[in-house]
C-alpha cells in the first residue's frame, strides 16, 4: 500500500489532500474480522448521578437546581432533613451523566469501565467522587451499578485577570472498572439450528466467498448467503458444542472482495481518498484561477499658498486583476490510480483545486466513481 501526501496552505485553513492507492492483491482475512455473529452484541447502559469532593468546581446551584434537588434527595435517604426555604451553594458538588458498554455474555460480578460527563455548569470534575449509581438498560431494567474515584485527562488554569487556560476537556472523567454488573443480558445463543454472520462491509462476492468457503471445509450445503451481508450457517443447537464450532469458523481465512470505484471527499479538511478502481475517460483539463486584488488608500489634498480652499483627505483606490494561466493536460483512455497522481502532480494542483476537478470529471461523464462528501 503506498500513500501519496499534498498539502497547501491557505489563509485560516489546512488542506490534506491524500491519494490512497491500495495493493491490487487483498490479503486474506480471517471471518472473524470480517463479520460479527447476530445477537452477539453490546447493549448501551445510562445513568444520572452525582460527583461530589470537587475543589469549588462543581454546580452552581443557583443556575442548575435539579443538582440541589438531587443532593437533597440523597440526604433524605439516610434521614437527614433540610429546612424548607434553605438555599444550597453545592460549589463541590455536580450532577452527572454516567454511560457504559455492556459486553456480550457480561456476567454478575463483571466490572465495566464507565465515563461520566458533567449535564450542568460544572468548571471541572478532576479530584471527584462518583456515589452509588444505577446504570439502566433501555428496558428501564438495572443492569450494573457504579461507583468510585474519577480519571479526568484535562486541566486548566485561570488569572484573576480572566485569563484562562484549558488542556482537554475538564467536564468528562472515567472510572475503569468502576460498575459492577448485576444482571446478565438474555441471549439466543443456544437452542436454535442455525446461526448467522453479518459482514461489517456488506458486498455480494465477500458474502459469496465466506459461504464458499465454509462449505469446502465442512461440506455442501452448510452455509449459504441470505443476502449482501448475511451469510447463514447449519449449528448444533448444545451452547458447549456451538462454541467449539464457532472456534473453528471465525478462524477461516477468505479474500475479501475488492471495494468498488469511490472518491472521497471530507469538505471541512480538505482530505480527499481515491480509491484503486476509480478510472477517468480520455478527457483534457485545464484549470485556473482569477484574482482580484483591491487596494485603499488616503492621500491628502491641500489648496495652493494662499489660495482658497480647504485641506481634505481624498481616498485612493487600486484594483488589480490577475488571471492566473492554468496548463491543461490529458488522460489517456482507462488511466489507472497512478496515472491520476502522477498528472495532478504535474500540474501542481492544490488541494482544493482537485476538488473542482474531481466534480467537472464526474459531472462530464468522464469520472468512472462514485463521489462521496462527508
Amino acid at each position: 500500500m503506498a500513500v501519496l501526501v499534498m498539502r497547501s496552505f491557505y489563509p485560516k485553513l489546512f488542506f490534506t489532500v491524500c491519494l490512497l492507492i491500495a495493493s491490487v492483491t487483498c490479503a486474506a482475512e480471517r471471518i472473524k474480522d470480517i463479520t460479527s455473529v447476530a445477537g452477539v452484541r453490546s447493549n448501551q447502559l445510562i445513568g444520572y448521578g452525582l460527583v461530589v469532593g470537587l475543589d469549588g468546581t462543581g454546580d452552581q446551584t443557583t443556575q442548575a437546581p435539579f443538582t440541589a434537588q438531587s443532593f437533597q434527595s440523597m440526604l433524605r435517604q439516610f434521614g437527614i432533613t433540610i429546612p424548607e426555604g434553605a438555599k444550597l451553594q453545592l460549589k463541590n458538588v455536580a450532577a452527572v451523566a454516567l454511560h457504559a458498554e455492556l459486553p456480550p455474555f457480561a456476567k454478575p460480578g463483571q466490572t465495566i469501565d464507565v465515563t461520566v460527563s458533567s449535564i450542568a455548569n460544572a468548571k471541572s470534575l478532576r479530584g471527584g467522587a462518583l456515589l452509588m449509581t444505577p446504570l439502566k438498560g433501555i428496558d428501564g431494567q438495572v443492569y450494573a451499578i457504579a461507583q468510585g474515584n474519577l480519571i479526568v485527562g484535562g486541566f486548566g488554569a485561570e488569572g484573576k485577570d480572566g485569563s484562562k487556560v484549558t488542556v482537554n476537556m475538564m467536564s468528562v472523567g472515567r472510572i475503569p472498572n468502576g460498575a459492577y454488573v448485576e444482571r446478565a443480558v438474555p441471549t439466543k445463543f443456544g437452542g436454535d439450528d442455525r446461526i448467522v454472520f453479518n459482514l461489517h462491509t456488506p458486498d455480494f462476492t465477500t458474502a459469496k466467498r465466506v459461504a464458499d468457503s465454509i462449505n469446502t471445509l465442512l461440506g455442501p450445503d452448510v452455509a449459504f448467503p441470505v443476502d449482501s451481508a448475511s451469510i447463514s450457517v447449519f449449528a448444533p443447537k448444545n451452547p458447549a458444542n456451538r462454541v467449539n464450532y464457532l472456534s473453528l469458523l471465525e478462524n477461516i481465512e477468505i479474500r475479501p472482495a475488492e471495494a468498488a470505484a469511490k472518491v472521497v471527499i471530507n469538505s471541512r479538511t480538505g482530505t480527499i481518498v481515491v480509491g484503486e478502481h476509480v478510472r477517468v475517460s480520455p478527457v483534457a483539463i485545464t484549470h485556473g484561477s482569477l484574482t482580484v486584488t483591491v487596494r485603499e488608500d488616503v492621500s491628502v489634498s491641500q489648496p495652493g499658498a494662499f489660495g482658497d480652499g480647504d485641506t481634505v483627505v481624498v481616498p485612493d483606490s487600486e484594483v488589480e486583476v490577475i488571471e492566473e494561466t492554468g496548463r491543461m493536460f490529458n488522460f489517456n483512455p482507462g488511466p489507472t490510480l497512478n496515472d491520476i497522481v502522477r498528472a495532478v502532480n504535474e500540474v501542481g494542483a492544490a488541494p482544493g483545486d482537485l476538488m473542482a476537478i474531481l466534480e467537472a470529471l464526474k459531472q462530464a461523464g468522464a469520472l468512472k466513481a462514485e463521489i462521496m462528501v462527508i
